[in-house]
């Protein structure tokens, strides 16, 4: 199966023509053409350097809103020292500070300075949000990602603090399951987050 190149076009083929889930390069990165991504379930990842990529893959992380498991060990830090959480407070801390963690496995971000400058004006618009745990009035850890409809899809998260980004993801799926949300995309399946 191909990789479609984009045009200045607003449109995207098909996501079940992505081929090990690379569907596209190319195009933009303007509000219009993300929210339509979000919409069609496409989000865009590439590294520092290279074209848009936009990605549909075959298999998501998807988790059900209020039906996060955390393990006792989490439960009991959390109950022992809880973090004040806070919503959209501190969006660009957040998205500043997932660009910066470092991952195993990983050289550099996807978060670059032109999806950082995306994300924010998504954000301005009130569709990208910021999930933020914070102790001793400092931000140590968090998450942010994009709302549509029913659905949450979480671009990153990040932690200075044992436990702080697990705390942000737990107040966000009780939040997401009062709203009445029906999922909460995690995009792709990987360990850290599955072992939630």
């Amino acid at each position: 199966m191909p990789v479609f190149r984009l045009t200045a076009d607003l449109a995207f083929p098909d996501p079940e023509l992505a081929e090990d889930g690379l569907l596209a390069i190319g195009g933009d990165l303007s509000l219009p053409r993300l929210l339509l991504a979000y919409r069609s379930g496409i989000f865009p990842w590439y590294g520092e350097g290279d074209p848009f990529l936009w990605w549909s893959p075959p298999e998501r992380a998807l988790l059900r809103p209020g039906r996060l498991h955390l393990s006792s060990r989490t439960r009991h830090s959390l109950r022992r020292r809880p973090f004040d959480i806070r919503f959209d407070t501190a969006f660009e801390a957040v998205i500043g500070h997932c660009s910066q963690v470092p991952r195993p496995g990983q050289d550099g971000t996807w978060i670059t300075p032109e999806m950082r400058s995306a994300y924010v004006d998504l954000h301005r618009a009130g569709y990208a949000h910021s999930v933020e745990a914070w102790r001793d009035g400092e931000l140590r850890g968090g998450l942010y990602g994009v709302s549509l409809g029913g659905a949450f899809f979480g671009e990153s998260m990040f932690s200075l603090e044992a436990e702080a980004s697990r705390a942000a993801l737990a107040a966000l799926d009780a939040r997401l399951a009062a709203w009445g949300f029906s999922m909460l995309d995690g995009q792709l399946p990987h360990e850290g987050l599955m072992a939630y």
